[in-house]
């Protein structure tokens, strides 16, 4: 796995690649990877690259160092324009991409940080992960999608706790209720995640992304609209027969 710029440690989030998986890891670790402009700026234009790219099928998004991120970098924050001011946020580009993306949780993912990662399509922690969202406790609101999303995924009585109290979540708990789908030793996490990603990049790409629109789309929706959407989605996706043919015959005899 190689990086676009191995020299060149400063940028704001470093790219790698393995295969049709691209990682993506927020790189401020001596502030604990809190997100400035220039990284939101960087996480935009990656996730743009990744999706634009036909060879990229999974995008990994990780930290540099013991941290996830910390959250938006406050002290910017303050001292200049909002976060809002910048037009489309990390998150509505998450929400916007047709590839898969991957949180790999490192550790501490705060505030802004958690809901860029409850915006991924799931969560595969460390278990020295820690979660947060601290933005009622420090006087702020959520703006990333965290209030709208985290009830679709843990349910409204463990979101309201959650959000309420700002309190830490241990990687245990996060497991249990649904935060994350897979909790890891720390040393086995990005083994453990480019597994899973590579799993999903082996399947047929447009049959992949076409899924991954169904589940969002219906994640919204009733059950006979979700339905619905799923019905004409199947109607109109015609696969190549001989691709099929050949993963069908590629794949490993079951033993009786």
């Amino acid at each position: 796995m190689g990086t676009d710029n191995d020299s060149d440690r400063t940028e704001p989030v470093l790219v790698t690649r393995d295969g049709h998986v691209t990682v993506l890891t927020l790189n401020r670790p001596d502030r604990r990877n809190a997100i400035n402009r220039a990284m939101r700026k960087a996480i935009k234009r990656e996730l743009w690259k990744a999706d634009a790219d036909e060879d990229i099928r999974v995008v990994v998004v990780t930290g540099a160092g013991t941290a996830f991120s910390a959250g938006v970098d406050l002290p910017e924050a303050l001292a200049g324009p909002p976060p809002r001011t910048e037009g489309t946020t990390p998150t509505q580009v998450l929400r916007a991409i047709g590839k898969p993306v991957i949180a790999a949780v490192n550790g501490p993912c705060y505030t802004g940080a958690f809901e860029l990662a409850v915006n991924c399509s799931f969560i595969i922690a460390s278990e020295q992960a820690v979660f947060a969202d601290t933005h009622a406790s420090i006087g702020l609101l959520n703006g990333w999608g965290g209030s709208a999303l985290l009830p679709r995924i843990v349910g409204l009585a463990a979101a309201t706790q959650i959000i309420l109290s700002g309190d830490p979540i241990d990687s245990a708990t996060a497991l249990r209720i649904g935060l994350a789908n897979e909790v890891v030793p720390h040393a086995e996490l990005m083994e453990r995640t480019l597994e899973v990603a590579k799993s999903i990049a082996g399947g047929h790409p447009v049959a992949v992304q076409r899924m991954l629109r169904l589940l969002k789309e219906g994640a919204g929706a009733s059950v006979a609209h979700a339905l619905g959407l799923e019905a004409e989605a199947a109607a109109s996706f015609r696969s190549d027969g001989k691709d099929i043919s050949s993963r069908f015959s590629t794949r490993p005899a079951k033993q009786s």
